[in-house]
């Protein structure tokens, strides 16, 4: 009995996490694509989904070609944006001066203006996939770094005290209860990350690119085809909830035990 009901138990919460959002962006495309055809709007200004989406099916060789470059920029940025995060983080950690000294220039960083630094960024590195690296690791450090900080911070006190009074150094002290503590920081500050690792590798290839979505869709908007930029903007999006929901999976994997702490009543 329990095993012919585990499947409608799973069904039942995938329906319950997945639908809302799913009969939302439908309600939204229903009341566009209505207002569209309703109206006789121009599909020069505001073109119908139906018109997006076909659009995209026949550029889907372009699309795929374009963020494929955009992925690859993606990847790269984000994984030297997490390894200088971490790496950064765990300085910090252990020489509190270095966090004082440091964490003003880091929020400095964070103030620097996007449409002023990519095109220099461009201007220094050239065409090629070194600037569109930087500027996802520019956008996205900062997040994670503080992330992992607070991480840190939150370790139980006295944890670390038995640990110590057990004759645990200070990098076991790190390994064993400050690092495990900040997981759920990390995950937090990961999901937050993620989502501007894509539209920092979009705007670098807007300033100046060979390949990518960004350099689609500025040359869809010089050739006036909104519903090519739209569709960009589509795959953008599904690009940002793909690594959003493999954040998540990769949570659950990391933190079983989250897990079984929600499901206790």
């Amino acid at each position: 009995m329990s095993d012919a009901s585990a499947p409608r138990r799973v069904l039942a919460r995938l329906l319950n996490h997945v639908g809302p959002p799913v009969a939302a962006v439908a309600a939204l495309f229903a009341g566009w694509e209505a207002y569209v055809q309703l109206s006789g709007i121009s599909a020069t200004t505001l073109p119908a989904p139906s018109r997006i989406l076909f659009q995209a099916w026949e550029q889907r060789d372009a699309l795929a070609r374009h963020s494929m470059a955009t992925v690859q920029a993606t990847a790269f940025g984000f994984a030297a944006s997490l390894s200088a995060a971490f790496l950064f983080s765990v300085l910090i950690d252990f020489f509190r001066p270095l966090r004082r000294a440091l964490f003003p220039v880091f929020i400095i960083t964070q103030t620097l203006p996007l449409v002023a630094i990519a095109p220099l960024v461009v201007l220094w590195f050239g065409f090629g996939l070194t600037p569109k690296i930087v500027l996802v690791a520019l956008v996205t450090f900062f997040p994670m770094l503080v992330a992992l900080a607070q991480g840190y911070e939150s370790t139980d006190r006295n944890i670390a005290a038995l640990l110590a009074s057990m004759g645990a150094s200070r990098g076991r002290i790190f390994v064993m209860a400050r690092l495990p503590s900040a997981l759920p920081y990390f995950f937090a500050g990961l999901r937050i990350s993620i989502t501007y690792a894509v539209v920092g590798a979009i705007f670098a290839e807007y300033a100046g690119a060979a390949r990518g979505l960004g350099i689609y869709i500025l040359n869809a908007k010089n050739n006036f085809r909104p519903d090519l930029v739209l569709a960009a903007v589509f795959v953008s999006a599904t690009l940002t909830l793909l690594l959003f929901g493999a954040t998540v999976l990769l949570q659950r994997a990391a933190m079983p035990w989250a897990r079984l702490s929600e499901r206790r009543p």
